[in-house]
């Protein structure tokens, strides 16, 4: 066999994923907070960005329609977009792009700048002549965005920025130690006891490991220990969840016989062997009661409380109302989305003075870059509109009539019935929030999966199955607690098929005691 070059030409198409689509993709998973930061971070980067003035509005054009590809974002827009860099902010993108659906199309459009209004009906259907969903974002190269705040150098600080750094748990700790001890051997135990707490605040290992790294006897060292159990908060330095329950007992002078008694039998109050309670605790039914309600109010995790982060609030990012005559008003919040544009003003200042190439070079580069994040920004809140107001649509029974009406709801559907990818719907439902009539919501929560009908019907949500388990063992009567067969008994008189251990699980999941533990507890009360 004869061995030989030979040189070929082949035609091929390949999907080629440029820095910028990459980008953009990110910036459509983004939840607000990481956009919020995200954005920061350009305008410290990119001179020609500046925040947008919360009053501001632009002129009208007949710049296109954001095109949408497999993943929202239309690559060629993109490029072209970036190209344009002799436009500096006259342009505004309009939202105007049609949702192609079963039921017929919906108009997403932006009329004015924070403006425009989108209501759908109960039935699914648009309103007729009232399409239109506002769309914070506008502006070509030089268009706002939604969100809040000035660029203006004249603005006050946050509050928050005024703020005084948290002390952390360790800092809190190091000074109650200066405090009670004055020998440096005593503070080099403690410093080792520091070191060996775990998140929950407990001490993680034994203490003849401090002993022996530190050479010191095992009475020192719990000597040691014993102080500083003192320190706040209290119940640190425990060495496992009874003994940090007993030291907030002696910090509220409520640890006595009975309590110690609970305490060395925890695992029969997690088993709710209430009955076997009161015998070890020679207490009667209300006295355990009460003390088990102690017990309750007390914190297991007290390295948590001390050292946990900020509970960072949810910010909806689709606002959602009733708008009378059965349909549903939705709009994007600007108050989560941030504002920015092409400073027109600097650009002309600036370009008028380049000579050098390369300085030249890099301002086009800059310029293309904010034109770019002008545009992809308008993109992720249309996208996101879509995939709400086609949520709302579908879950219409849901914020009509509650969630026994949840149906069962898959990206599949939404993807197609939006004309996008399934990974696209993924990313905007991750991590994005909709206030709506009946509480805050996160957009993955209307995606549940479906349990069949028994007659044949429709099938069920399974978070509406959930909900009718709990309902059933709400309503239960302390002689007839509901055993899980007794459940998928009912539940099949109401079509609903499912299975035992599919009961089993969603009881679980929903931290609802097995039938033998809730037999025992309402036993317990009514005695």
């Amino acid at each position: 066999m004869a061995l030989k070059a030979r040189l070929d030409l082949r035609q091929s198409q390949s999907l080629v994923m440029t820095p910028q689509l990459q980008q953009a993709i990110k910036l459509l998973q983004f939840n607000n907070i990481e956009l919020s930061n995200f954005i920061d971070s350009e305008l410290l980067e990119n001179p020609l960005l500046e925040r947008a003035d919360p009053g501001q509005t632009f002129a009208e054009s007949g710049d296109g329609a954001v095109g949408n590809g497999d993943d929202g974002i239309d690559s060629r827009s993109t490029d072209n977009f970036t190209d344009r860099d002799d436009q500096f902010g006259t342009d505004r993108l309009t939202a105007s792009e049609t949702m192609g659906n079963d039921d017929g199309p919906l108009d997403v459009a932006s009329d004015a700048l924070y403006g425009g209004e989108g209501e759908i009906s109960r039935n699914g259907e648009p309103v007729a002549g009232n399409h239109d969903y506002s769309s914070p974002y506008s502006g070509g190269a030089g268009g706002g965005a939604g969100g809040s705040g000035s660029g203006s150098s004249d603005d006050l600080p946050g509050l928050e920025q005024t703020l005084a750094d948290e002390a952390t748990l360790r800092q809190l700790l190091d000074d109650q130690m200066n405090i009670a001890f004055a020998d440096a051997s005593s503070r080099m135990i403690g410093s080792y006891l520091i070191d060996m707490l775990d998140d929950n605040g407990y001490v993680s290992g034994e203490l003849s490991e401090v002993s022996d790294a530190l050479e010191c006897s095992i009475e020192d060292v719990k000597r040691v220990l014993g102080v500083m159990q003192g320190f706040d908060p209290v119940g640190i330095f425990a060495r496992d969840l009874a003994e940090c329950l007993e030291l907030q007992l002696r910090d509220l002078n409520r640890f006595d016989p009975a309590m110690a008694a609970l305490l060395a039998n925890l695992e029969l109050l997690a088993k709710r062997e209430f009955d076997r309670l009161r015998r070890v605790c020679g207490v009667d039914a209300d006295d355990l009661h009460d003390m088990i309600a102690e017990i309750k109010n007390l914190d297991p995790r007290p390295g948590k409380t001390a050292d946990g982060e900020i509970a960072t609030p949810v910010i909806p990012d689709v606002l959602m109302r009733a708008a009378g005559n059965g349909n549903w008003h939705l709009e994007l919040n600007t108050d989560a989305l941030p504002r920015v544009l092409v400073n027109e003003e600097y650009v002309a200042q600036i370009g008028a003075g380049l000579r050098d190439r390369e300085e030249r070079g890099f301002m086009s580069e800059r310029l293309q870059t904010a034109n770019w994040l002008v545009k992809a920004l308008h993109q992720r809140a249309t996208t996101i509109m879509k995939v709400a107001s086609e949520i709302v649509r579908q879950q219409d029974g849901f914020f009509s009539h509650g969630v026994s009406h949840l149906r069962p709801l898959i990206l599949r559907d939404i993807a197609e019935a939006i004309g996008m990818h399934e990974s696209t719907v993924s990313r905007v439902t991750n991590g994005k929030f909709m206030s709506t009539p009946r509480g805050m919501f996160e957009l993955k929560y209307f995606f549940t999966t479906a349990i069949s009908s028994s007659d044949g019907g429709d099938s069920y949500s399974s978070e509406s199955v959930r909900h009718r388990i709990k309902s059933l063992i709400d309503k239960e009567e302390p002689k007839k607690i509901l055993s899980d067969d007794k459940l998928v008994e009912l539940l099949g008189k109401e079509g609903i098929d499912i299975a035992r251990r599919t009961v089993a699980k969603y009881r679980e999941a929903m931290r609802i005691p097995s039938s033998v533990q809730r037999r025992r507890e309402k036993k317990s009360r009514a005695s």
